[in-house]
């Protein structure tokens, strides 16, 4: 009888598993890629919440490390001994955090590809000098990279100081099935003050912290209800998604005058159903990679409002599937949302426009074999 080889396990690590954009893409991944091309399991440096239960696949470990509590001295002889137990084909480390498993992993004799997804939020330009320093100094224990954008791989290459020939590029990819746009425009998840279909619902999806800036958007709003006071009774604000400023951005809300028009329905699971409620889709982030909640809502066939940063520009067409403007500006994008408020067309128009972007340019499909190719390619299972 012949006993089959099981498949190359890949170890991922990254900072935590909890709602996020780059956690989503990892989970997309996991329960895209066929069972019979590669075996994950997935190292967390800090810890994990109930969003590991969006993991498909029921053979996928999960382990938390708690660098937080044990310190990162105590982290790297960890991380060595669960590389050891695990005995992964590859380790693929995910931002900064991750760099502290490349050591480990090259201790184990484990190949590895480091992924480069966006920047801190007390790093927004990328031009800091320890992160510089700290992925060069890294660099020569990483056999390949990737970049969720192009913007992110010319950060390596031109200021990190990483060949050209090390980085492969790769978009984040949507699932345009569970992404898409519906004549339904709601349901009885609503409350009874978002519920009505003639109702110009604004939103945004992502979690609440500093580089998000969700602040920006409720100013934004704010100021839209004053500058036109006669649509003010159809305006509303719904902003998906937990984090440490929850409590700031509700007072900010109740500050601002605009409390009855703002709901934060917390960390969602409905996300589909979230977006297919929206007549616009806004992103105020200060810094991004590639968003997949702006994937997500291009697939829903959302007009998608994004500040002009990171990946950003490269998703979003300017005027044909969407509109850029400045991080902070809250004036700038209270008129761009005014302009889609008032003109039903445009609306429409740039909304069929994102969808068609999506699935010519950003599929799962694509996203998940260009990084079998990636894995194969430094499993030297490829040329």
């Amino acid at each position: 009888m012949t006993i089959s080889t099981p498949p190359p396990l890949v170890l991922h690590v990254i900072h935590h598993l909890q709602m996020g954009g780059m956690e989503n893409g990892l989970v997309n991944l996991i329960n895209t890629l066929p069972a019979t091309c590669y075996r994950h399991a997935i190292a967390c440096i800090e810890d994990f919440t109930h969003f590991r239960e969006r993991l498909n696949r029921r053979d996928v470990e999960v382990f938390a490390m708690h660098r937080s509590m044990t310190g990162v001295w105590a982290l790297r002889p960890a991380l060595y001994r669960l590389i050891r137990e695990l005995k992964p084909a590859l380790v693929h480390t995910r931002n900064q955090s991750g760099l502290d498993s490349l050591l480990p992993a090259r201790l184990a004799g484990v190949k590895t590809l480091h992924s480069e997804h966006g920047w801190d939020v007390d790093n927004l330009d990328g031009q800091h000098w320890k992160p510089r320093v700290l992925r060069r100094l890294h660099s020569p224990l990483v056999t390949g990279y990737i970049t969720v954008s192009k913007h992110l791989a010319e950060y390596l290459s031109d200021t990190v100081g990483i060949s050209v020939a090390r980085i492969t590029q790769i978009y984040n990819g949507v699932d345009t099935e569970r992404f898409a746009p519906t004549a339904n425009r709601g349901g009885a998840w609503l409350p009874e003050n978002f519920s009505d279909p003639a109702l110009f619902r604004i939103g945004t999806v992502g979690r609440l912290q500093a580089v998000k800036d969700q602040a920006n958007l409720l100013r934004a709003f704010a100021h839209l209800c004053t500058m036109l006071p006669e649509h003010r009774s159809r305006l509303r604000l719904l902003i998906a998604g937990d984090g440490p400023q929850l409590d700031e951005l509700q007072a900010l809300a109740t500050t601002l005058n605009i409390g009855n028009q703002v709901w934060f329905p917390g960390a969602c699971d409905n996300v589909p159903e979230i977006l297919q409620a929206l007549d616009i889709f806004v992103l105020p982030s200060l810094n991004e990679g590639i968003s997949n909640t702006i994937l997500e809502a291009m697939a829903t066939g959302l007009p998608t409002l994004v500040t002009n940063v990171g990946g950003n520009v490269e998703l979003v067409a300017d005027g044909a599937s969407g509109r850029h403007f400045a991080p902070q500006d809250y004036l700038q994008l209270s008129a761009l949302i005014k302009d889609y408020l008032l003109d039903p067309v445009l609306r429409v128009a740039h909304g069929h426009a994102a969808r068609r972007r999506a699935l010519e340019r950003f599929s799962l499909g694509a996203m998940v074999a260009s990084y079998a190719a990636a894995y194969d390619r430094v499993l030297n299972l490829r040329p």
